[in-house]
């Protein structure tokens, strides 16, 4: 048993998954890989005609002959042996045992060097047989078109299939906290429907464990909880792992809090959303209640078909708001492409910036003037803002719900800016894009004070409060507005390459020149520098050996000599292209060699030369259609180089690695894709991503300097073409790069 002693200063850090006990209404005997009985709950004697203490240190064969006392010996053994080679036992459990007048359900189970063998009682408290019903019940709850509908409907057949007093849909927010979203219950109970509870009420330990144990029983609070036993000499006797235990006992934080809430028993079907716990279906009753595990299983399908349903119609109400504002985005892009006034094109058309994201209000800080678009702080307060951003903007973009509780002053434009999302333009002159949301003041409805969940008893310890902890609380939320979605951040951000780029073609000569000048001043030294030792010494090291060596060893064979030859070869052409790349990072207006790339070819020999460098298993790589280029080839090269290597490397641990590369006409201009299913980047990186030595701290573990997609950023402003990218953590990325069909536009 273990030695934890839990109160409410450290219930967050309790081991939930060792308790050391059991619930009351089962039995567990633990055997180690040989069948000796190493663990099993002192409770075994409620159950059948034996102490604990004759059974620890004997084979399972003695508990067999009172549980199978007809059956073949070894029986159980043999059940072990095939889950074990199945690594799992799904197509096993339950086994029906019947020992005199009781039947009871084996449920088998591994952990480490354990097989768990719990038994509990057959007979159940839902006397329909969910199995047979599960099907019009499912259809029932699908039925809701909205997702709010889904919830609703889940809530109400759940309810009818297994019967408990109260059946809650109960969803987490981000901050772990958690409200009551659908509801349906007895009639003489009081509503919990739209209550907040504190995400200290179901801490991060029993949320992972929700994870994992997509159900979860608790048959009675009040009854007695068995410790488990071991034998004299081992070790580990408080630490029997019950991760994977439908028995496992409960926190007595748990049981107070639930015997404070009147509930006897509960039961909770886990809501999943992209592999991360969405919510549960929580499910009270006030007097104990035992659902056996076939009904349980029934419930886990029901929830796990809930959660599909769950993520189909989240993804679709997502998707209808992201498209609207993909359309808009599309508008200004297609605009910006084309000659005109960027700031006239940004807030005067039908579409403006104001359309991107779910803003109320946006300003525009351009070339000394401040347009501003719906509701936004007047003049003076935007000046402000704008100053206090400049000092305190990391990066090329900021996003906040809360911008009164980070920034004092805005308290005075709260009612139309608790929310700010702003992006720079150019840092140094103050130029940038804003968007703001209204603050929504709200009152969320706690079960209770969420900063009191406890009192001091008599000797000074902290205890759960009483009944009264659940009286409705109010709290009122200002300076705060909705959140910026993901959806929102990505369109900002691509809205800003955009404008960029059109800034960048439509600025002056000077303002031009002295910002191209200033970044190949700062970037020349540290470039030519990593350029010239990190890899022309080590290549030339390579070169002088492998001649040295096919010189000097006459014992070389035919394919010996072919492959010097070859890597001799190679290492004149990538020193050729260093040179290259280094004259020109010193003559940065150096005019380029256009002529009409063949793309076929060129990544055909990129791909050769990839798969045999870098020799990842199993990879599919896939060439599309490849139109051709004007530019310069040497420097085109480089950069598909650099993105096929990228795309290769980073998805070298996906099963199996995948990375495509294609291209189209798009309007006037030529787009390609090189995508891969690798690790994905971040979506705080994706304005960082281009520039010199700037690594993503998932990829810290991958050899590379953070030089490559510099380069590539250079050369493609230098053929005036563009380049961006679209990514999600452990999906993927796709590189987007567009050229215009009349190449470096003096044509």
């Amino acid at each position: 048993m273990s030695d934890y002693k839990v109160d409410l200063t450290n219930c967050d850090k309790e081991p939930i998954h060792i308790p050391g006990k059991v619930q009351a209404h089962g039995f567990l005997v633990a055997v180690d890989s040989k069948c000796i009985i190493t663990y099993l709950s002192e409770n075994i004697s409620s159950f059948l005609p034996l102490k604990a203490k004759d059974l620890l240190g004997n084979d399972l064969k003695v508990l067999e002959q009172v549980l199978l006392p007809g059956e073949t010996p070894g029986l159980i053994n043999q059940m072990l042996q095939l889950g074990k080679h199945a690594k799992n036992f799904e197509t096993i459990n339950p086994y029906r045992i019947d020992v005199g007048n009781l039947s009871y359900n084996l449920i088998m189970s591994q952990i480490a060097n354990f097989y768990m063998l719990e038994f509990e009682p057959t007979s159940s408290a839902t006397e329909i047989d969910i199995q047979k019903t599960i099907g019009r019940s499912v259809t029932e709850m699908l039925s809701g078109k909205q997702l709010k509908h889904l919830l609703n409907n889940a809530a109400e057949q759940i309810k009818t299939l297994i019967g408990y007093d109260r059946v809650m849909i109960y969803k987490f927010s981000d901050d772990g906290h958690g409200e009551v979203v659908a509801e349906v219950k007895e009639d003489h109970l009081d509503p919990f429907l739209g209550l907040h509870y504190p995400a200290s009420d179901i801490p991060k330990q029993a949320r992972e464990l929700y994870k994992i144990n997509l159900t979860r029983i608790i048959a009675d609070v009040n009854a007695e909880a068995s410790p488990i036993l071991t034998l004299p000499n081992n070790g580990e006797a408080h630490a029997l792992d019950l991760t994977h235990s439908t028995l496992r006992a409960v926190s007595p934080i748990h049981i107070q809090y639930l015997k404070n809430m009147g509930v006897a028993s509960s039961f909770s079907i886990s809501l999943m959303y992209r592999d991360e716990l969405w919510g549960l279906i929580a499910c009270h009753n006030y007097s104990p209640r035992f659902i056996n595990y076939k009904a349980r299983e029934a419930s886990k399908l029901i929830g796990q078909i809930i959660s599909s349903a769950l993520e189909f119609k989240q993804d679709e109400e997502l998707l209808a708001r992201s498209e609207d504002y993909k359309a808009a985005y599309d508008s200004l892009s297609r605009q910006l492409r084309k000659s005109g006034s960027v700031s006239s094109i940004i807030t005067e058309q039908n579409s403006t910036i104001l359309d991107v994201c779910d803003a109320t209000g946006a300003v525009l800080v351009f070339e000394d003037q401040v347009i501003k678009l719906g509701q936004t702080p007047n003049d003076e307060q935007l000046k402000e803002l704008n100053a206090w951003l400049k000092r305190n903007m990391q990066d090329r973009v900021f996003h906040t719900h809360q911008l009164p509780e980070l920034h004092s002053q805005a308290k005075e434009y709260s009612d139309v800016a608790s929310g700010l999302l702003a992006c720079t333009l150019s840092k140094e002159m103050g130029e940038l894009m804003m968007w703001f949301k209204p603050e929504q003041i709200t009152t969320i409805n706690w079960a209770g004070n969420p900063d009191k969940p406890a009192e001091i008893d008599e000797h000074g310890q902290l205890i759960l409060s009483p009944r009264k902890s659940f009286d409705v609380w109010s709290q009122t939320v200002k300076n705060t507005s909705d959140r910026w979605t993901r959806e929102e951040i990505a369109t900002v951000l691509k809205l800003r390459e955009d404008v960029v780029y059109a800034i960048n073609r439509q600025a002056n000569e000077i303002r031009t020149l002295n910002e191209k000048l200033k970044q190949a001043y700062e970037e020349l030294d540290t470039f030519s520098f990593t350029i010239s030792h990190d890899l022309r010494t080590p290549l030339s090291t390579i070169k002088n050996y492998s001649e040295l060596l096919l010189e000097s060893n006459t014992s070389l064979d035919d394919d010996a000599r072919r492959i010097l030859k070859k890597v001799i070869g190679g290492a004149d052409k990538l020193n050729f292209l260093i040179k290259e790349v280094l004259n020109y990072s010193r003559v940065g207006r150096a005019e380029m060699e256009y002529t009409q790339i063949d793309m076929g070819k060129l990544l055909k020999d990129i791909k050769s030369d990839l798969v045999v460098a870098l020799n990842v298993p199993n990879l599919e790589f896939s060439l599309g259609d490849t139109p051709p280029l004007l530019g310069d080839r040497t420097m085109i090269a480089q950069v598909f180089a650099n993105l096929l290597n990228n795309a290769v490397k980073y998805s070298a641990k996906s099963n199996p690695p995948t990375v495509k590369v294609s291209g189209k006409e798009v309007n006037n201009e030529i787009v390609y894709e090189v995508s891969d299913n690798g690790v994905g980047i971040d979506l705080n990186y994706y304005n960082r991503i281009f520039d010199l030595f700037k690594r993503m701290d998932n990829v810290r573990t991958y050899e590379g300097t953070g030089v490559g997609l510099a380069i590539v950023k250079r050369i493609i402003e230098k053929h005036n073409a563009r380049i961006w990218v679209e990514s999600e953590l452990g999906v993927g990325t796709i590189f987007y790069v567009a050229f215009r069909k009349s190449g470096n536009g003096s044509a």
